[in-house]
């Protein structure tokens, strides 16, 4: 089927691989297309194949799932990373969000919520589990001193609705403007903030109370 989401796998380990192989075989609307057991071959499968998402370890031998991401990311940015690890820690998260990707997920997470997690973003939005969400925010904010909003009321609202999962093509009808005019506020807040990824300006919106 056309329609259907092309997925690579990469992991290490071939049971692993072999598991979630078999998990996304039962899902119509889901094609893994293909494999890579280090971060240097997914580089490459990637490169070849052009798959709409990317299941992606984190530790693995020759190059691992991080600097893979952004090796990936550097050469397509439309690129859709998501990691799917058994490290349930805030570094861990922290440098998976700066490397690019677009969610993070548990391996102990259920079949359904891994499929709800390729098709979330698979249409633009971001994906992180309840449990990985309790452990990036857990900790409390504290600011070192107080800094002046440089967002004007328009890129605030904007970066509520990519907070709340929006794709740009969502948040231009919401907001009834076109959608390149979101892309160019999405690349100024980016810019203003100096942050570099959809899941780092979730993260900022949520620490500056902009979600109420």
């Amino acid at each position: 089927m056309d329609n259907e989401i092309k997925v690579v796998i990469v992991d290490d380990h071939q049971v692993v691989l072999d598991g979630f192989i078999a998990r996304l075989a039962l899902e119509k609307g889901i094609e893994v297309i293909g494999t890579a057991s280090n971060g240097m071959e997914a580089v490459e499968v990637v490169k070849q194949l052009n798959p709409d998402v990317i299941l992606m370890d984190v530790s693995m031998p020759v190059m691992n799932g991080i600097d893979a991401t952004k090796v990936i990311r550097e050469e397509n940015q439309d690129a859709k990373v998501l990691m799917l690890t058994m490290h349930n820690n805030r570094e861990y998260i922290m440098k998976v969000m700066q490397a690019g990707a677009v969610g993070y997920m548990l391996k102990e997470t259920s079949a359904e919520k891994m499929v709800q997690a390729i098709i979330t973003v698979n249409q633009g939005s971001t994906y992180f589990c309840e449990s990985v969400t309790q452990t990036l925010f857990s900790q409390e904010v504290i600011p070192s001193a107080p800094k002046a909003n440089p967002l004007s009321r328009r890129e605030e609202a904007i970066l509520k609705l990519v907070a709340q999962g929006h794709s740009s093509k969502k948040i231009a009808t919401l907001l009834d403007i076109s959608c390149r005019t979101v892309e160019t506020h999405r690349q100024n807040i980016k810019h203003k903030l100096d942050l570099h990824s959809t899941a780092e300006l979730a993260k900022y919106a949520f620490e500056h109370n902009l979600l109420n």
